[in-house]
């Protein structure tokens, strides 16, 4: 995808020198369509909002517009007189359409009615009312009459029974032949507009006009909004891809920061210095420790031999200690190797023992339970209850004080218990 928006900016880049303006690239790219576009086409491609001011007024008065998605596109804003095509047009006879047609409709054939009609080396707008036939016949009409722009307004909604609203002009049919600039004003604006020009005391050429200001807000977005929409279809699902895989990441790092150990209660376990296996010395200021000297045992008679001038009938037989399971181990369950004297190893609440730096990185950055029991290091060890205890001695005492009959010839093998 990156590789994608990577060779769409460079075409960019290559033909940005070639048009004056990307709007012209834009242009091209659609100018065989553009005459049979829709308001679908039209909303595809961004086309936006534009208004239309009063500048006879303070402050000016400023109605919403729509431009077309025919004829001319105003890069620039549009200023000129603006004049109902009614007050100096009528509809030629034989046209076909009677005498109950509405005024100001605009629809062809208009012939010019009376002395007084606009120069054509001045700059006007013609004002014009939806209905009875299309839109672009309406414009071609008032270019034929000289027009720069035309301003449509929108049918009584209590007539039509449409809302009062604005909608997309546009052409069924080829409008190539359109170059002057349309847009659409609500019917509400465009009573208002009328009423303004009929009570104006501004003229031009004898007829009623004010200086009406067409601005052309939307040019600029016609060229950012398939851009934006392009990128926003490529990007949106990459970014919340990637905001997915942020929080996932977070959430991780979380839960792998609880199963790890503070650094400050592993530095805090005990370590020793390992001389075998047995009772280990302890490292770090600890009270040193040696194992005991085990007593020289008589193996055949299983009695201890006596210091030199000692009393054998003092001794009598003992049995040899064994020692702690946890003082047997001499291989560390991290690296699998043996132990060696003078290894630093660090012993853990369930006194199982490993190298010092093994398990210290193993308990600070993997877990923070013991590799082969998996007790938790930050916890203190559970020790059974005082009841378990008594209960587990007394049932040894009651197992042992049962008498157990002296054994001969005749005694099965096999009891009852």
């Amino acid at each position: 995808m990156a590789s994608r928006l990577f060779i769409l900016a460079l075409l960019l880049a290559c033909l940005a020198p070639i048009h004056s303006h990307p709007i012209d690239f834009l242009r091209r790219i659609t100018s065989t369509a553009k005459s049979e576009r829709n308001w679908l086409w039209s909303w595809a491609w961004g086309w936006g909002e534009s208004t239309v001011s009063i500048v006879d007024r303070s402050p000016p008065l400023t109605f919403a517009s729509r431009p077309a998605a025919f004829g001319a596109e105003l890069t620039e804003p549009l200023l000129g007189y603006v004049i109902p095509l009614s007050s100096f047009t009528v509809p030629c006879e034989g046209d076909g359409l009677g005498p109950s047609i509405p005024p100001n409709l605009g629809c062809p054939e208009l012939c010019v009615n009376g002395p007084n009609e606009p120069e054509r080396s001045e700059t006007w707008i013609a004002l014009v009312q939806r209905g009875e036939c299309q839109f672009v016949d309406k414009v071609r009409e008032a270019q034929r009459l000289g027009a720069n722009a035309v301003v449509v307004g929108g049918d009584n909604p209590e007539i039509s029974g449409y809302p009062d609203g604005l909608v997309n002009m546009y052409s069924p049919d080829d409008s190539s032949d359109v170059f002057i600039a349309a847009t659409f004003i609500k019917y509400s604006d465009y009573v208002e507009l009328s009423t303004l020009i009929a009570v104006s005391n501004t003229s031009h050429s004898g007829l009623r006009t004010l200086s009406l200001l067409i601005t052309a807000e939307y040019s600029v977005w016609e060229w950012y909004s398939p851009v934006l929409t392009f990128a926003i279809i490529l990007l949106l699902p990459s970014s919340l891809t990637l905001i997915t895989l942020l929080i996932h990441r977070v959430r991780a790092s979380r839960a792998a920061q609880r199963d790890r150990a503070p650094e400050d209660i592993v530095k805090n376990l005990p370590s020793r210095v390992w001389t075998g296996p047995g009772p280990e010395k302890r490292h770090n200021n600890d009270q040193v420790t040696s194992s005991t000297p085990t007593p020289d045992l008589d193996l055949e008679r299983g009695t201890e031999s006596l210091e030199a001038g000692g009393d054998s009938s003092t001794s009598g037989p003992t049995q040899p200690q064994e020692q702690a399971w946890h003082e047997t181990q001499v291989e560390c369950a991290i690296c699998l190797s043996d132990f060696a004297k003078g290894d630093t190893v660090r012993v853990l609440p369930c006194h199982h023992i490993f190298h010092l730096d093994e398990v210290d990185a193993w308990l600070i950055h993997r877990k923070k339970l013991c590799p082969i029991c998996k007790t938790d290091v930050t916890q203190p060890l559970l020790k059974p209850e005082p009841r378990e205890q008594s209960a587990l001695s007394e049932e040894t005492e009651s197992m042992a004080s049962v008498e157990t009959p002296a054994a001969s010839e005749r005694t099965p093998l096999l009891q009852q218990s």
